[in-house]
């Protein structure tokens, strides 16, 4: 059996490990595509330290993959019913049944009872290969396949695969923004970079963005942020809440989007508007304690997860507003599969926005 080279976490918090990993063979309509770019977020971060499963060693992290179609078993098409070939550049959802409660019901296959995401899967078991950090990747049948456009590069295009669809499927349970409001975004990592230009993008009357590192939110002022609070330097949550009414006129914002923990809810909430909308999209563990009068005065819309529907809207918005935004100042550090560890490192510690895997250079 043909093997590659994939980078390892052999165990939650050490180093990981370059392994030579089974190539599967495919089952009929999967693909295999040959890495090129594979960007790591928290969720990364969080399964390296073993908050998301206990039982998923050993493991290759990077479940925001970019790359390009080098075999197939059997005819297959894109998420606009376009055949794929190989030589196609692709990304892909999670794969889901289509046959539960949640996928034929609910329509939410986003919850599919026998889904999986990427990067968090056991790779010494078939098909092995499904995580980012490795030269090839399997990608099962049931996914959505989405076409990359020639013009979004493939570190971006990784992105657009986790954060920015996210951000794609919170604004559709959003809703559509009015020119005269201001949204406040909690977290300026890429979830909430990405909730900042898509609400500028949008007709949003004003942005302000609350998170740290400085260097995080030097990248939101260069996309448009109206304003921005460093929360290493106000760790006052009553004075964080006294800046947002003085850019809102005393009001609060009429949206605030939480990007960053779930323990960031309860400020969130006390800082929107009455009556305004609040999304959470940031994820984190725990019980959190909030104010029965924020529960009943404010509209709470939660998201998780996304739909092929997302990933096309997310590598689309990419092709789209490369003039209005500097896409590629998200991608902050560059790293071979040796330099894994390294990466989901930097990344715990709020050195890298968005660093980028390239397996196979």
């Amino acid at each position: 059996m043909a093997e590659c080279r994939a980078a390892v976490v052999t165990g939650f918090n050490q180093p990981s490990e370059i392994r030579s990993v089974p190539i599967p063979e495919l089952e009929p309509t999967a693909l295999l595509m040959r890495v090129d770019a594979a960007t790591l977020c928290g969720t990364d971060v969080h399964c390296w330290h073993g908050r998301m499963s206990s039982d998923s060693l050993p493991y290759i992290p990077g479940h925001e993959t970019t790359g390009v179609i080098v075999d197939m078993n059997g005819a297959r098409s894109d998420l606009l019913g376009e055949p794929l070939n190989e030589g196609d550049r692709i990304i892909s959802t999670y794969p889901h049944c289509g046959h539960c409660y949640y996928c034929t019901v609910a329509g939410e296959p986003t919850r599919c009872s026998n889904s999986y995401a990427f990067g968090r899967v056991l790779c010494d078991q078939p098909p092995y290969l499904l995580g980012g950090c490795a030269e090839y990747h399997y990608v099962p049948p049931g996914c959505d396949i989405v076409r990359v456009p020639a013009e979004v590069p493939s570190p971006l295009a990784a992105s657009a695969a986790c954060s920015l669809r996210t951000i794609m499927h919170g604004f559709e349970r959003l809703g559509p923004l009015a020119t005269h409001e201001t949204v406040l975004v909690q977290g300026c990592g890429p979830v909430g970079l990405y909730a900042l230009a898509v609400a500028r993008d949008r007709g949003a009357r004003k942005v302000l963005v609350i998170g740290a590192p400085d260097s995080r939110l030097q990248v939101a002022r260069e996309w448009g942020a109206d304003a921005t609070l460093n929360l290493d330097e106000h760790s006052d949550v009553n004075a964080r809440r006294e800046w947002a009414l003085d850019h809102t006129e005393g009001r609060g914002p009429d949206v605030v989007i939480q990007c960053a923990t779930a323990a960031a809810i309860p400020e969130g909430l006390e800082i929107v508007r009455p009556r305004g909308r609040y999304l959470t999209i940031g994820g984190g563990d725990g019980n959190i304690t909030v104010s029965a009068n924020a529960l009943r005065d404010r509209q709470i819309i939660g998201v998780g997860g996304s739909v092929g529907r997302h990933f096309y809207q997310a590598v689309t918005f990419l092709a789209t507003r490369q003039k209005d935004f500097a896409f590629e100042g998200l991608i902050s550090g560059v790293y071979s599969l040796d330099g894994v560890s390294q990466a989901l490192q930097a990344m715990a510690e709020f050195r890298e926005v968005k660093p980028v895997v390239f397996p196979n250079t």
